[in-house]
Parts: structure tokens; sequence; C-alpha cells
């Protein structure tokens, strides 16, 4: 491929790069466009990380078929890899939780994790080079098999879409409205083809070859720039009347927070920020309607403890409402083992137990081990993380419900990472019946386990995304932070930082009238950006041939 242009000898290097140094360059490249993802949002690094792919399979296009699949496949598992270490090392963290059980585990997270998710991009780059080019269509066949693979990657094997390209735009207020026509792959296509588009500037032999890509490329973001900027409305959103919430960040450590012995001190501690006077004319539960605990509240079972429940019941006014997560059991059939759910719990005075939610996505190795591996591991005296026996099970998704609130709107209830997969906000109807219409979405989380690393960061971007994504604010209270409450539009209205004590007082925005694009079609208009993409690099193809 001819090379020309200022960046010309940069490009021509990487092409004919091979072995150790091509592995080498590609997994630096991956690792360089972890810097697009939240907290740093640097997009530039996701621009000179997919040039750098797009060289990289220039260089893997020459020869049998096989051969250059193969080599595709290598380069793209290195990018992968990188990419997925460098934005995912905090998960590492977690493993020092319990350092004397779980430290010798660290690298099979920050090290086994990224090796093995690292195989969809080498799918994704093999998928790229079947249907690779010269020219602009080879953008469009890179775009198409790394989006694909994102996809998959979102899907398969339970899913873990994290740091999903996609959110390199969908950090932005303006760039991230079009979450709300085709979602998070729709973005992560336009991402791809964005910042791959510049590839062309040292690798084509004509003017119109080199800056034609780039300058559709730019013309294609400040279109969604500005169609965001259009959907934004001038004024903030009107807010649901009647409801007045309290976010309860109480910033426990983990480690202390999981240890029964501390039930009575951490059960006052909810209690007493919860009544805490946020300002001279704001006493404390006495002006909220709805009082809000993260995930997993508490070191025990609150639903088997009168003295726990009475004294909640002793502190909530008439009228007020608790939301709260909390572990429950269920009483076990006879042979059987009591089964364990991660729960969202509403509580009124009494106290009175209202309708529960428990949590449908659960976290492989975290709250439970994978049924193949189950038998095998606890023979080995391995159990997931979270110290339940046997692990939590997940609650039926035939039988999943919005959660109902006395005062609130229906509530699309999720629990930690489930906000991060943009397809299970809300559940599907049942045969015959309309979709549910639900008023907000709650996430309740518990991110201590990560510390102050970019994870809790990342993860309150995600959970943004999913707000405009469904035309539906997002209230979020988590134990160390970030809480906050999200409007419909992706505004961050309130919110606590992460690490910090403290009570958040706020009213609820109305969610958007109607439903977006995304929230009636799902994933159909991605896969019609898919059809194109394809379409597109078929057609420069048979140009070439």
């Amino acid at each position: 491929m001819p090379a020309s242009g200022p960046l010309a000898g940069i490009a021509q290097w990487i092409m004919l790069s091979s072995g150790i140094g091509r592995l080498a360059i590609a997994l630096l490249a991956g690792a360089l466009g972890a810097l697009a993802m939240p907290p740093f949002g640097l997009f530039p690094a996701l621009v000179v990380s997919l040039c750098v792919a797009v060289w990289l399979l220039d260089g893997a296009s020459a020869g049998r078929l096989r051969r250059t699949l193969t080599a595709s496949v290598v380069i793209g598992w290195a990018w992968g890899f990188g990419y997925l270490t460098a934005g995912l090392w905090w998960l590492g963290a977690a493993f020092l939780v319990e350092a004397e059980e779980f430290a010798w585990a660290l690298p099979l997270g920050v090290i086994g994790l990224p090796a093995v998710l690292g195989l969809f991009y080498g799918a994704g780059f093999a998928l790229a080079r079947l249907v690779w080019s010269q020219g602009a269509g080879r953008i469009a066949a890179l775009a198409l098999g790394l989006a694909g693979s994102e996809w998959l990657r979102g899907h398969l094997f339970t899913g873990f879409p994290w740091n999903t390209l996609g959110m390199a735009l969908g950090q932005n207020l303006w760039l991230m409205q079009g979450a709300a026509l085709f979602g998070l792959y729709g973005l992560t296509l336009v991402a791809i083809l964005v910042a791959a588009a510049p590839a062309t500037l040292a690798t084509a032999g004509t003017a119109r070859g080199r800056f034609a890509p780039t300058l559709a490329a730019a013309l294609a973001l400040a279109l969604l720039a500005g169609f965001g900027a259009a959907r934004l409305p001038a004024g903030p959103d009107p807010v649901v009347a009647g409801v007045r919430l309290r976010l309860v960040q109480p910033n426990l450590e983990q480690d202390a927070k999981f240890r029964p012995e501390n039930r009575e001190d951490i059960l006052d501690r909810y209690i007493e920020l919860s009544d805490r006077a946020a300002s001279p004319d704001r006493t404390g539960l006495a002006d909220v309607t709805h009082v809000i605990w993260p995930e997993s509240a508490f070191p025990f079972l609150i639903q088997r403890d009168p003295k726990a429940l009475a004294k909640i019941a002793n502190a909530l006014p008439p009228g007020k409402q608790l939301i709260t997560g909390a572990a429950r059991a269920e009483e076990p059939l006879p042979g059987e083992r009591p089964r364990y759910f991660n729960s969202i719990l509403t509580i009124a005075s009494g106290p009175t137990l209202g309708d529960i939610y428990d949590k449908v996505h659960l976290v492989p190795f975290g709250e439970y081990l994978p049924g193949p591996l189950d038998a095998i591991l606890r023979a080995l005296g391995l159990r997931q993380f979270v110290s339940i026996p046997g692990g939590f099970t997940a609650g039926s998704r035939a039988g999943q419900q919005i959660l109902k609130v006395p005062g609130l709107p229906p509530v699309a209830a999720t629990i930690c990472y489930e906000a991060i997969f943009p397809s299970e906000i809300v559940p599907a109807a049942a045969a015959g019946a309309p979709p549910p219409v639900p008023g907000l979405i709650l996430n309740l989380t518990n991110d201590a386990w990560f510390g102050d690393t970019p994870g809790p960061r990342q993860h309150f971007a995600q959970a943004r995304l999913r707000a405009v994504e469904e035309g539906l604010p997002l209230v979020r209270d988590a134990n160390t932070g970030i809480s906050g409450v999200v409007d419909p539009h992706g505004r961050v209205t309130a919110s606590l930082p992460l690490g910090v004590e403290g009570i958040l007082d706020t009213a609820l925005p109305e969610r958007l009238p109607g439903r977006t694009l995304y929230a009636r079609l799902g994933d159909i208009p991605f896969a019609l950006m898919l059809a194109t993409a394809l379409t597109f690099a078929l057609a420069a193809r048979r140009r070439r041939a």
C-alpha cells in the first residue's frame, strides 16, 4: 500500500513490523486507547490507538488468507489485551480487601481476564481482515469487526461490556445524546469510524484519498454534537411533584463493613446519617419522602433481625419510605440449602416490608462461582468474594418486575454492575402485555471494593449513559461514591464525590414524555449501522479487486 504525507514514515514502520515488535506495538496502542475512557476522556488517545490498529492490519493483509487471518487474530488479541489491562487494572483492588485469602489470585483478575476477553478483539480484527481493502473501505471494515466484537463481549458468557469503546463519546454531554437513538453500541461504531479515519492521512496516494475520510469523520462528529446540543433543553428538566429524596452515602470501608460484630454501629451510622440536618431549614427525615441506602447495607440478614427492624421502625416517621440494599434469604425446602439473594427492600414505618427486587445479573466469581467451576473450586477450598454460603442465587428474569414504591413512579431497579448492560434496564414485557413504563432507574451499588481508582468513576459514567438511552432519570446510591441524580438528558443534577461520608437531598427529575428510539427498538438501529458498514467495506473491496 502506498504511503505519503507527514505520517508516512511512522505508518510504514508499523506496517513492516513483525514478530515480538509487532505484538508490542499492538499492546501499547491498545493501552493508549484506554486513556479515552473515564475518568480521563482523552479521545485523541483513541485516534492514535485505532490508526495504529489500521496500519497493523495493513501490514498483515498480504499473503495467504489463513496466514493473514492468524496474524490478524494475534494483533487483535494483543491490542485488546493492552486496552483491557490498562483500563481494568483497578480490579486488583478487590483481591486485596481480604488479601490473606484472595491476594494470590490477583494476576487472574488483572491479567487473566483481559487475556481471555482479548479474544473478542482478535475475532473482531479477523472479521475486519476478511473484508479489508485499501482506502476508506478498510475504516468501515475495522468498525464492523470491532463494534461487532464489542457487542459480543457485552452478551456472551454472561457479558462484560465494561469500557465499551463507545464510552469514548459517551462522556461528553452533547455527543452522548446519540445513545437515545442507537445506544452504546451505535456510539461504539461511530467512535471507531471517527477515531480510525485519520489513518488514511498517511496511507493514501491522492489528496482526496488522504483527507476525505478525516473530513467525513469530522463532519459526522459535528452532526452528532449538533444533534446533542439541539436535544438538550435550555433549562432543567421538570421534577416529580411531592418527591424529596435523601441519598445516604456512609463511606464504610469494605473490610470492616461485612463484620457481623459491627452490626450495631453500622445500623446506627445509617440512621444517624438519615436523620442528620442538612441545613438550618432541613432537619432530617421530617423533610424528605424517601430515604435510600446503598447495596448490601448490612453485614447481617435484616429480615431475620427483629431488633434491627424495630430500630428502623422507631427512626422512620409515618409516611416515609426506606429503600435499601440488603442480602435476604429464603427458607429452604426439605433437603435443600437456603437460597440467598442480593436484593433491594422497601420498608415503611411499622416496620412494613414492601416490594422486593432480587438481583438478576450476578457478578461471576464475585457473587457466585460459575456452574462448571463451582464444585471444583469449592473442593479446593475457594469461594466467591462475597461470603455467602454457596453464593447468591440470581433473581428470576422471567419474573422480574418493576419495583413498586409508594410515592414514587414505577422503578426500574438495578444493583451494582447491572447498570452497565444497555439492554437490561427495563424488563421485557410479558406475553400479550404492554411494555413496562418506569419513571426512573434506581441503581444501588457498593464500589468500596475498588477504592479510589478509576473503577467507581467508570461505573458512574456507564450508569449515567443508561439515563440517556432510556429517557429516564437515574438515582444512584453508592456506599463510598459516586452517588447522585442524573436527569433523562444525562445531566448530573446532584452528586456526592467518591470517598466521602454524606447525605444528598434532591428532587426527582421527570422522565421524558414518550420513549426514546433506543428504548423502542433496542439494538436494531445498531444492527442496521453494522449492515451499512459491511456494505461499504464489501463495495470498496470489489472496486479494488
